[in-house]
């Protein structure tokens, strides 16, 4: 025999030997005498782990002789800890109780760190909003769906094409970064139309980091992220629908299901359907007071079981809208006419987005994305071509080293963007490579520290450096005091940003070459978690911001009426408050969520400081239920209440209010659940019936001449007040800070087959 063939059967044996030391522990999960399926089991800083099966029923194999920590989690449960030492071939049985809890602290989150840890163990304070706190307030997309989340805002930027963005923490929406799954698919064009269409019946949980996070995820991601998280195919059901009218006449439709295609692929499908073709002026102006729109979206989500439960999903959707606005009597016919003015949007999108874990023993993780975005528009007279094409590709290692939680990976970004505009005679075109690595280091038992550092290269402005750190102090299991800084940068492109700005009002003016924004945040966060004896649950978390920019990029609306000016603020700009959320939970049925923000959004320049336009000094957000158990009935009353925000006028004559009043949207439904598979909802909603024109003697300026063939300019291009133009203006549809709907009713129903 030869020594290759004896050194070959040496470690076969040794091989063997050891395997057969290894000892195992397997058991069923229960609570209150039912079985929990789906619960994540492991041990604690190693990589064994699984999950329960339908019955409940686990087992853990491979483990060395050792002490361990083994940790049970699940959506819905408290989390249960055990210390246990295998020995050599140990079978251990073991079944283990879980304990049902209220709240929602210890849902697994990803965004904060790109590691699926559970939300107080991240030391990146992460806010999680779950499909419940959706339906407490149906919506068509997801822009509506977060008007109650304390300290986000959506903004419509438009009052004819009704488009907008989502507002962090006062900061404008181009410093938000919305990612599906992890993957920056929403950005650019799409920030403005893309938000709308992602079918709710497949969202698991919404997540949001307030303040810089491109040291993870890099431009645009400055002032916050949002995540959404669509379910995976143990949790999605087999068929779900969800469908709601509105007495405006709006109409929704959501269609989920999960689909098997073989033993080893799972497919959800999902669909959203929106209409709305009522022409409404209760204004009074001759404009419709929300576009008319035909939207249609349509998500596939792939998942394919690998040896190891190694990860590989694929998922892609396809999105075609047709929205307009305008005068009453706009038709397409007068489509980029300047007979009847009207805005009328063609939207198709396409998306695609991935996960492959590579087949080695250490824990790689591919992932991928790429959508294409192309435009149709016209705003009156003036049309708007663009094509914007976005590609992602990103590596991780994902690597423990003691007590280092490391995290290393590399990226590239493809940015395309063209348009008929004269801001881009050449396409915009780029590719961007990144380095970045993130380091968790368990300091002691309560303490842990967070470092990380990225890297970009754009061709355009160089090498940018963005590092941050984080802190987490657990107090004690029921306190949680955080500590995070980081810097942030965004590299602009107006016209994928502010192109609602060619509606023929105002003209786009750069003044300079435009530099990359900076940012520099700090974070301090407290949360607190308070039980009752009498079953009683309340989680307090409460946070202080401050974000300093240099290098802001902000519309400047007052120095010309006819004019958007851009150029890099020679000053700085600051945005710094606090917030807090008080959620409570009680035994009897009855459960609240408290929130409210103060914050002071400001810049300064040449010594001057002024408040930042469309941004309001406080906000407040509610959701109260209550449970009718032997009625099988809940009720849910939900709002928001806002504080004045300055408002872009046309000059000292505008007779408009340079500031908006405190005004509130509130709204209630009904929700039955009596009968299998089965809930009927209904209700009102802006029970106050507020909308924008309370108190002012218009909305849209000059809205009976939307071309200014009536308005007359002096030399230098300003207008000047005339008999049928005393106040000086020209028409403008940029005064908008909340939507024109008014109070209207909405009955709905959902169907769900697991």
């Amino acid at each position: 025999m030869s020594l290759k063939l004896l050194t070959f059967c040496f470690l076969i044996f040794n091989c063997f030997l050891a395997y057969t030391q290894d000892a195992s522990v397997s058991g069923v999960i229960t609570s209150e005498k039912e079985t929990v399926p789906f619960a994540n089991i492991f041990l604690k800083n190693t990589e064994i782990g699984t999950s329960s099966n339908e019955s409940g029923e686990f087992i853990l194999e491979g483990i060395r002789p050792g002490t361990y920590v083994l940790v049970t989690s699940v959506i819905g449960f408290r989390p249960f800890s055990k210390k246990i030492t295998f020995t050599k071939n140990q079978k251990l049985l073991l079944d283990i109780e879980l304990e049902p809890s209220t709240e929602n602290l210890e849902e697994m989150v990803v965004t904060g760190t790109l590691k699926a840890v559970s939300r107080s163990e991240s030391p990146v304070p992460v806010e999680v909003y779950s499909p419940t706190f959706l339906k407490q307030n149906p919506t068509a997309n997801i822009f509506e769906a977060l008007q109650n989340v304390n300290g986000v805002r959506p903004q419509i930027n438009c009052n004819v094409c009704n488009t907008g963005d989502i507002h962090v923490n006062g900061l404008e929406g181009p410093y938000t970064l919305v990612l599906i799954d992890g993957m920056p698919i929403v950005s650019g064009l799409g920030t403005v139309y893309g938000l709308s269409g992602i079918p709710n019946s497949l969202i698991e949980q919404i997540e949001i980091v307030k303040g810089p996070a491109s040291s993870l995820y890099g431009s645009e991601a400055v002032g916050g992220l949002i995540n959404i998280i669509t379910k995976n195919n143990l949790e999605a059901p087999d068929f779900a629908a969800d469908t709601f009218l509105t007495g405006w006449g709006e109409y929704n439709l959501d269609l989920g299901a999960k689909l098997e295609f073989g033993k080893k692929t799972n497919v959800l499908l999902g669909v959203n359907y929106f209409n709305f073709d009522q022409l409404v002026d209760n204004n009074g102006d001759n404009f419709t007071d929300l576009t008319l729109q035909n939207r249609i979206s349509i998500f596939q989500k792939w998942s394919f079981e690998r040896k190891d439960n190694r990860i590989f999903s694929l998922a892609g959707r396809y999105f075609y809208e047709d929205r307009w606005g305008g005068e009453l009597q706009w038709t397409p016919e007068y489509r980029g006419g300047n007979e009847i003015y009207g805005e009328s949007i063609y939207t198709r999108r396409w998306e695609i987005l991935g996960k492959y874990q590579l087949p080695v023993r250490e824990k790689l993780l591919f992932s991928f994305s790429y959508n294409d975005h192309s435009q149709n528009s016209v705003y009156g007279d003036i049309p708007y071509v663009a094509d914007q094409r976005i590609g992602f590709s990103q590596l991780t290692w994902d690597k423990k080293l003691g007590k280092h939680d490391l995290l290393l990976g590399t990226s590239l970004r493809y940015n395309f963007y063209d348009d008929n505009t004269t801001a881009t005679v050449v396409a915009d075109e780029v590719l961007i490579p990144s380095l970045f690595l993130q380091d968790e280091i368990n300091l002691a038992e309560k303490h842990s520290l967070l470092l990380g550092l990225r890297y970009d290269y754009d061709q355009r402005h160089g090498a940018i450096f963005t590092p941050r750190t984080a802190y987490r102090f657990k107090v004690s299991d029921n306190d949680i005091l955080r500590f995070n800084a980081g810097t942030g940068f965004r590299v602009v492109n107006l016209f994928t940003e502010e192109h609602a700005a060619l509606t023929g009002a105002r003209d786009v003016i750069v003044t300079e070459e435009l530099k990359p924004e900076r940012s520099f945040n700090v974070n301090l966060n407290y949360l607190k978690k308070i039980y009752g004896s009498n079953g009683t649950f309340a989680n307090i978390d409460a946070s202080f911001f401050y974000t300093h920019f240099s290098n802001a990029i902000l519309p400047d609306y007052d120095t010309n009426p006819n004019q958007i000016i851009y150029d890099n603020l020679d000053g700085k700009s600051v945005s710094k408050g606090i917030s807090a959320n008080l959620d409570v939970v009680f035994p009897n049925g009855f459960k609240f969520l408290l929130g409210a923000t103060l914050q002071d959004v400001s810049q300064t320049e040449s010594g001057i400081t002024t408040r930042q336009i469309l941004t309001e000094s406080y906000t407040g957000t509610w959701n109260l239920g209550y449970t009718f158990n032997n009625l099988d009935l809940t009720l849910d009353y939900t709002g928001n209440l806002y504080g004045p925000m300055r408002l872009p006028t046309l000059g000292e004559s505008d007779p408009r209010s340079d500031y908006s009043p405190v005004w509130s949207i509130q709204n209630i439904q009904f929700t039955y659940k009596g009968l299998d598979n089965f809930e009927f909802y209904g209700g009102i909603k802006n029970l106050l019936n507020w909308t924008p024109n309370r108190g002012n003697p218009f909305i849209i300026a000059r809205a009976n001449d939307p071309f200014d063939r009536e308005v007359t300019f002096d030399t230098n291009g300003n207008p000047v007040s005339t008999p049928n133009n005393p106040n000086a203006l020209t028409f403008d549809p940029s005064y908008v800070y909340g939507p024109n709907q008014g109070i209207r009713g909405f009955f709905g129903m959902r169907y769900r087959l697991n």
